[in-house]
């Protein structure tokens, strides 16, 4: 076997197929129309479509009846959990503000619910907008107390003034 150097590498056998010149003449097999048959909307440069477009026909997406619909006037909370509670070690007291600052809750303005997931251990004086029934149990049998701030929709209030 002959030294392996630059000049003497080549590529293994088939393994390099020619590029098709397209467009070249009638003796190429590929000259004329290059393949893309006579005329017609995807032989021009420009006239690629959508995949989803069918052709003018009244398309899929619109076909389909529609199901369901989105409340605007829909209360989202931040939800806590009293298994974290047991993370604010140190505080007594704990609202929106304590929770936010210890990274449970993204925004202090925003509407907090306490759901009871887990265990608590300390005793703690909580305010929130809402609790679930178990996790108001597990706060009180611990010790602690939940204060609820009642809360109305500033949508709903909004839409109301307009009406």
């Amino acid at each position: 076997m002959e030294e392996l150097k630059l000049n003497n590498i080549a590529a293994n056998p088939g393994g390099v197929k020619k590029r098709n010149r397209v467009g070249r003449g009638p003796g190429s097999g590929n000259g004329k129309t290059c393949g893309k048959g006579h005329g017609g909307q995807n032989s021009r440069g420009s006239g690629k479509v959508a995949p989803w477009f069918e052709g003018g026909q009244m398309p899929l997406q619109r076909r389909i009846p529609k199901r369901g619909f989105t409340n605007i006037f829909k209360t989202e909370y931040q939800l806590v959990n009293v298994s974290d509670i047991d993370r604010l070690q140190g505080a007594a007291e704990i609202d929106a503000a304590v929770l936010a600052k210890n990274g449970l809750i993204r925004n202090a303005k925003k509407l907090v619910k306490l759901l009871g997931d887990g265990e608590v251990k300390g005793s703690y004086k909580i305010t929130v907008n809402k609790a679930s029934k178990s996790a108001v149990e597990k706060i009180e049998a611990a010790g602690g107390s939940v204060t609820i701030i009642p809360t109305k929709s500033k949508k709903l209030e909004k839409f109301k003034k307009k009406i």
